[in-house]
């Protein structure tokens, strides 16, 4: 039998194994001052949400941020409200794909989210136990496109980097994976994910 290319896959979560519903809401919200880019680009970018996102900032104080630097016409309660459900929820076929992954690889989950959405994915979406492990960036303290998520990861992992197939639906982080020297590959929802997997001789 050849080797196994890849020991551990690497998920991100949301817009991966997870659909997301926050940027048509935000989108909404701004009243057509951003493209769906410029959303992206700016919510990437935004001090406030690197602070809620590795666990330095209240649910509160991130709502009153956002609001206040996209010009939203909502109020906290509303807006954490409607975020709280952005993560809908796990694409149909997510569950049965990873129980089958992990009878052969180290599953791993490496995403960007707060305690809100991670406590959400937990109790109502079941995915934290399909992982070997987890590394939510409100608990690390790291967020991604930065190396210090990766090499925490890689670390704890105890995988060298070319061991490890790495998946995320934006390409900052895919690109910083990459310089690392994972395989590493944007990908849009369950079925970019089962691509890769076939292409990369995964699954």
């Amino acid at each position: 039998m050849p080797a196994r290319p890849f020991d551990v896959l690497l998920f991100d979560l949301g817009g991966v194994l997870i659909e997301l519903t926050g940027v048509p809401v935000m989108l909404e919200w701004t009243r057509g001052r951003f493209t769906e880019a410029q959303l992206w680009e700016r919510w990437l970018s935004s001090p406030a949400v690197r602070e809620f996102e590795t666990g330095q900032s209240t649910p509160d104080k991130f709502s009153g941020a956002m609001i206040a630097e996209f010009g939203l016409g909502v109020s906290n309660e509303a807006f954490l409200s409607e975020f709280l459900y952005w993560p809908r929820r796990t694409y149909p076929g997510t569950q049965a794909l990873l129980t089958d992954l992990a009878k052969q690889y180290t599953l791993a989950s490496l995403s960007n989210i707060s305690e809100m959405h991670w406590n959400r994915i937990c109790a109502e979406m079941d995915l934290a136990p399909y992982f070997d492990s987890n590394f939510p960036s409100f608990q690390t303290g790291y967020v991604k496109p930065d190396q210090e998520a990766f090499l925490h990861a890689l670390e704890a992992l105890d995988c060298r980097p070319e061991k490890v197939l790495f998946m995320d639906d934006t390409r900052a982080n895919v690109e910083t994976a990459r310089s690392l020297g994972m395989a590493a590959f944007a990908v849009d929802g369950l079925t970019g994910v089962e691509a890769v997997l076939k292409s990369e001789s995964v699954y």
